[in-house]
């Protein structure tokens, strides 16, 4: 999979770039606040329709403009294919592949792409959430049809949230309607807490291989935390354990006026040598996880869906010890089409520089 070339106008910074990536490796080289990090977030958000920035699109316009577009023409199988998105500030959206309007869900389906960005460094001693929207990202990239699920979810505990506040304003329960609203969390609840699980494990295996050849004597194990699961199980199984959660807390849940079940309250457990990662993992332990499962991602990407992944590295290389940027720059298989950002060159060897196509921006322009 490669991408041919790019068009923004007015993405943020960017009123008007063209950019030809039809090459293995593009550098794109700039100071802080220049757009080069735009150009990364465009690309990922052709491939998810998500920024990892903001989940307000309107911020993706330029603020002197009326509305955004991204063109980039892809290489998948052998074939060319075009993606179009435009959005205005009415929020109106329009998706088009090779010029005909599409679902969300075909739209997503075209470009896959991974993105290791400094905040994903962060990513063992952030929130929860910062896990999850991980995880969830990674899945989503293999099933797209699991962010439909996401957002079923999301729609449903939030109408269960307005019937439980309801109850705390006027004392009035309508059991009836909080049965349907359980049973539909569970159902779908289920499905996802499984996918993760399943998703979790297939990439747990691969990030510990990794993870250990870097560090050389540390082992890398992962597990799902879930209030009423303690062991791996199977879907029917979660379901029933999921019902009968809700059933024991449903007095909690009633007194606090919110969902306290269900998978946006999951996290997930990194442990080095059986020791919690986020308490006990220095800095550079820490990185050198993120940097496993990064990698990890790639691999089960490839494996399938059959086509390699676009690698986003945005200014990341400057924030890992040589040790980890060699592991990182000769890990990346040759037919990853590899896009980089970085304020200079001074990082990286002539010999890599040889074969990269290399941007300079400035103020949203490419010099």
């Amino acid at each position: 999979m490669r991408i041919k070339n790019l068009e923004l106008k007015n993405y943020r910074n960017c009123k008007e770039i063209y950019l030809d990536f039809n090459t293995d490796k593009v550098l794109i080289i700039g100071k802080n606040a220049q757009g080069k990090t735009n150009i990364l977030e465009s690309i990922y958000f052709l491939s998810t329709l998500k920024s990892p920035r903001t989940s307000n699109n309107t911020e993706l316009i330029n603020f002197d403009e009326d509305k955004v577009n991204l063109l980039a023409d892809i290489i998948k199988s052998d074939t060319d294919i075009e993606l179009e998105y435009i959005y205005n500030r009415e929020k109106s959206r329009e998706l088009k592949v090779n010029k005909l309007k599409t679902t969300p869900k075909n739209f997503k389906s075209v470009l896959k792409t991974v993105l290791f960005s400094t905040n994903d460094l962060l990513l063992l001693r952030g929130n929860p959430s910062d896990r999850r929207d991980w995880l969830d990202r990674a899945i989503s990239q293999i099933y797209p049809a699991y962010d439909e699920r996401l957002s079923k979810y999301d729609k449903i505990r939030i109408q269960k949230n307005n019937c439980l506040k309801d109850y705390l304003k006027t004392g009035l329960l309508n059991n009836t309607l909080l049965d349907v609203y359980n049973e539909q969390l569970a159902v779908t609840g289920s499905n996802i807490i499984y996918l993760r699980i399943r998703f979790l494990k297939e990439i747990e295996k691969i990030a510990s291989e990794k993870h250990h050849i870097i560090s050389e004597t540390e082992q890398l194990r992962m597990k799902y935390d879930n209030s009423f699961l303690t062991e791996e199980t199977e879907l029917e199984a979660i379901l029933e354990k999921y019902k009968t959660a809700l059933e024991e807390r449903k007095q909690e849940e009633l007194r606090r006026g919110q969902a306290c079940v269900g998978p946006h309250r999951d996290d997930i457990i990194f442990y080095i040598n059986e020791n919690d990662a986020s308490k006990f993992a220095s800095q550079g332990q820490q990185r050198t996880v993120v940097l496993a499962l990064k990698l990890s991602e790639l691999d089960i990407i490839t494996s399938k869906t059959g086509e390699e992944p676009v690698l986003l590295l945005d200014d990341v290389l400057a924030e890992l010890d040589d040790i980890r940027q060699n592991y990182l720059l000769k890990s990346i298989n040759k037919n990853t089409q590899t896009i980089i950002t970085s304020v200079d060159t001074v990082l990286f060897e002539k010999e890599f520089l040889q074969d990269v196509k290399i941007y300079n921006i400035e103020n949203g322009a490419i010099k």
